[in-house]
């Protein structure tokens, strides 16, 4: 049982619309003061989606890089920037992400349907990420939204290597309508194929919706990590939108202590996840 908990938080995502969504942090202003009140809670990890000057996703590698400098210029948090962006961008644009030096960056280990969409991550996209990362230093965070995708991943290891630092982190996603529900017993599911994966892997977990509460105290329980975040769910109970990120860390810090394992600190996750004990 590890005795402390890793949180990220995810606080934009590409899915929700900023007039929908009043609260979602969209500028690099209203991100970068999100970063620093969840890092003052105990988040440890930064997992970062941007937005254009409508408010829309965008991968433009100008504004990937002036974010991660800003984040890194104010706030200790890992970096970790997403691979997937939007269901709509094409792989150059998905790979180029990695030109912007982040800590980390997520890797999407297969196919799935996103709602309505299908998120597309053919097998050699995923190699070309994973070879990428081990070249210039940046840790993955491996994104399993179903079953396969773990046994996807045992293959890539098995080929390629371990990723940059040594150790293997995965993020379930849980309740994307498509993927793994979001219940404990598909946690457990998908906790149990983990033994396959090498020694010492550790995992978080991301409830969307309504799952986010049961995620996050069937990966508490299990000995495993939390992601939070308006990216992930924009309600904190029912008819009760979300008013910022920092409720949704609070939450989890909450839970954290109750189970009697505290949030990591950043440089007690930057051991944990094999990175360097300071930034890039």
């Amino acid at each position: 049982m590890t005795t402390g908990t890793l949180i990220t938080v995810a606080p934009t995502g590409a899915e929700s619309a900023k007039a929908e969504v009043p609260a979602l942090p969209v500028t690099l202003d209203e991100l970068l003061l999100t970063a620093k009140e969840c890092e003052a809670l105990g988040a440890a990890v930064i997992h970062v989606h941007i937005r254009d000057d409508e408010a829309k996703p965008t991968l433009d590698q100008g504004r990937l890089r002036e974010t991660v400098a800003a984040l890194r210029a104010g706030t200790d948090l890992i970096v970790q920037l997403s691979s997937g962006g939007a269901v709509t961008d094409p792989e150059a644009a998905r790979l180029a992400v990695l030109d912007a030096g982040p800590d980390m960056a997520s890797c999407t280990m297969g196919t799935l349907n996103f709602g309505d969409d299908v998120f597309l991550n053919r097998w050699e996209f995923i190699v070309d990420l994973h070879t990428r990362m081990q070249e210039r230093g940046i840790v993955p965070e491996y994104e399993i939204f179903d079953l396969g995708h773990l046994t996807a991943l045992q293959r890539l290891l098995g080929k390629y290597g371990l990723p940059a630092g040594g150790h293997v982190h995965v993020d379930f996603v849980m309740g994307v309508p498509g993927g793994m529900s979001g219940t404990t017993s598909a946690l457990v599911a998908a906790h149990q194929a983990l033994r396959d994966l090498p020694e010492g892997t550790t995992f978080s977990a991301t409830g969307i919706g309504r799952s986010t509460i049961p995620v996050m105290l069937a990966s508490l329980s299990a000995g495993g990590h939390l992601r939070v975040g308006m990216e992930d769910t924009v309600t904190y109970a029912k008819g009760r939108p979300v008013e910022s990120n920092m409720q949704l860390v609070a939450r989890a810090v909450g839970f954290a202590q109750l189970a009697q394992r505290p949030p990591l600190t950043t440089a007690e996750a930057r051991d944990l996840l094999g990175l360097p004990t300071t930034g890039r």
